[in-house]
């Protein structure tokens, strides 16, 4: 699948690896449960959804020792629906949501936005097990609409209040055609949000039990550039490293280790804290219920020497317009190829030999790779790599693809830096 597709279907975390399994699974792998008992054959691909937003896929080598791992998560900035959520103001009706991640909050604005996520239902007979299914608006059925210069000059430097003036508008009630001012308004009921959610379901509305429900930009992905080089789109961070991850492993030609797997985890935007996130037992479970499979669970932790993990996320590449933001030796510009990121105080897990290794395989394969250190007084953020390795305690590397406007509603990056990566990504496995 090309990535464009992937930016354009994934609309929630759901949706992501909604589309990552289901390329998996056209492409031969099989589902197999976290704690199952069904035995491994070898260089046949498995995958495992022990959330439904977050995933595993692997192929294994049992002539090989040692584990080769690539990380990335299936989450980004968004805004998240609340209980409740109408919000009717006069003629006007608005709907509550959250922040979930740290957004650039004025590119939200003015934007085409979906609804996407999963709604659970009531399953009768079975109140411990309701039923769960994924909503897609398929439409822009939002807008959060910017106000004026005119009506306040200074709107431009003013903070902005989530709660004040990003309440999305989703329509406005018709007035009575009997009257022109504008402030009769018809008397019938107006559709709630949730009326509609459950119309396209084809569900009652009494059904939906709850839901985690995200507003989505609906601008496709781009090609953008004088000769079309960049790519502007939505959630490029982290679904560009999601479906490297996806299509590397589909494509390797093999397994570089006893286990080549790839792990994908949710609510790394809000600091990986959750149990379908990075800081949690979850890889190490999967790890062990893999080396189970294989007969090898006293040999696991003796195999953490021969084995490797990549952190694969954004990086930030140096700004044209804002220079002094970088480094003053260590920058990265888009279309330099991948990033490996390093950091002193570790929020990426870079160390000198893990970057010898992950050199060592760019030059053997021709993959052009640049190196990024943070602006010293500018920790960055923190990625997957130093939570997972305190989890599996191997060696690490973090890298990615240089981008701009990183967490903004609409990001952008160079094609062929995602190509360099999807290249890296299966050699590495």
């Amino acid at each position: 699948m090309e990535l464009k597709e992937y930016l354009n279907r994934g609309v929630s975390p759901f949706h992501v690896v909604k589309e990552a399994t289901e390329a998996l699974k056209e492409a031969g792998f099989t589902e197999v449960k976290l704690g199952g008992g069904e035995p491994l054959e070898p260089g046949k691909g498995y995958y495992m959804c022990p959330y439904p937003s977050s995933f595993f896929a692997f192929r294994t080598d049992p002539g090989k020792a040692g584990m080769q791992i690539a990380m990335a998560h299936t989450d980004w900035p968004s805004f998240l629906l609340k209980p409740n959520p109408e919000m009717p103001e006069g003629v006007y009706l608005r709907v509550n949501t959250e922040p979930y991640g740290g957004m650039l909050k004025h590119t939200w604005f003015d934007r085409p936005l979906g609804l996407a996520g999963r709604v659970l239902l009531k399953n009768d007979g079975d109140v411990f097990s309701p039923k769960e299914v994924l909503f897609d608006s398929e439409e822009p059925w939002f807008v959060i609409p910017s106000l004026a210069p005119h009506l306040d000059r200074e709107i431009e430097t003013e903070k902005i209040d989530p709660q004040k003036v990003m309440l999305p508008l989703y329509g406005i009630k018709q007035a009575d055609p009997r009257c022109s001012a504008p402030a009769a308004v018809m008397e019938e009921k107006v559709p709630t949000l949730l009326e509609k959610v459950a119309e396209k379901l084809h569900v009652a509305v009494s059904d939906i039990l709850s839901y985690t429900l995200y507003l989505y930009n609906a601008d496709p992905a781009q090609e953008v550039g004088i000769d079309g080089e960049l790519l502007l789109s939505p959630r490029i961070d982290n679904v560009a490293s999601v479906a490297a991850l996806t299509e590397a492993i589909l494509q390797a030609k093999g397994s570089r280790a006893g286990i080549s797997l790839i792990a994908c985890f949710d609510n790394e935007e809000i600091g990986s804290r959750t149990k379908q996130g990075a800081d949690s037992g979850l890889l190490k479970d999967v790890a062990e219920d893999i080396y189970r499979r294989l007969g090898k669970a006293d040999r696991m932790t003796e195999e953490y020497a021969q084995s490797m993990m990549l952190s694969v996320d954004g990086a930030h590449g140096v700004h044209p317009n804002y220079r002094e933001k970088s480094d003053t030796t260590a920058t990265v510009a888009l279309g330099g190829g991948v990033v490996l990121k390093s950091s002193a105080s570790q929020r990426y897990v870079t160390d000198a030999r893990a970057a010898a290794v992950v050199k060592g395989l760019c030059e053997s394969c021709g993959i052009r790779l640049q190196e990024q250190a943070n602006r010293s007084g500018a920790p960055g953020g923190q990625t997957l790599g130093p939570i997972a390795s305190s989890y599996l305690p191997i060696l690490a590397a973090d890298l990615g693809i240089p981008m701009l406007a990183m967490h903004s509603a609409r990001e952008l990056a160079a094609l062929s830096d995602c190509t360099e990566l999807e290249r890296l990504i299966r050699a590495f496995l």
